[in-house]
């Protein structure tokens, strides 16, 4: 992972105690949890906005969030003009994220994938880099 990233984090019930294990497991520079600090039900888009915004004003580097099925959660954080979520349930896929997508927010699925694999999926995507060059042109074609 490179050093000094500043990390947004945010979970709803389903999410959180995967959110609580990323929370323990990731070594930043400055990583901010967003919420839910419980299991008790909570909507994902009271998580995802404010992570996204996050984003997306430049405050911080990347974001985590995760949900039940990570749909809602990339749905909403997508709103967000620069905000590229992308919803991540291998290893691989969040390294394709990265370095295809300039993927800025990795969506974590909590009901499909076991807690470790969590991790492994968010310390690839932390660590890989945007390739740039023919990728940078599609990103540049994604905001209306």
């Amino acid at each position: 992972m490179k050093e000094g990233l500043k990390i947004a984090i945010g979970a709803d019930h389903a999410g959180f105690d995967y959110k609580q294990a990323l929370l323990n497991a990731v070594s930043a520079a400055e990583i901010k949890d967003f919420g839910t600090y419980s299991n008790a039900s909570a909507d994902y888009p009271d998580f995802a906005h404010p992570v996204a915004s996050a984003v997306e004003s430049g405050e911080f580097d990347l974001g985590i969030l995760v949900c039940g099925s990570a749909n809602g959660v990339a749905i909403t954080a997508n709103k967000h003009q620069g905000v590229r979520a992308a919803i991540c349930w291998t290893v691989e896929l969040a390294e394709l994220a990265r370095k295809h997508n300039d993927a800025n927010i990795v969506c974590i699925p909590a009901r499909f994938i076991s807690i470790e694999d969590a991790g492994k999926i968010v310390a690839a995507f932390l660590s890989t880099e945007f390739e740039g060059g023919r990728h940078a042109t599609r990103v540049g074609k994604i905001s209306c």
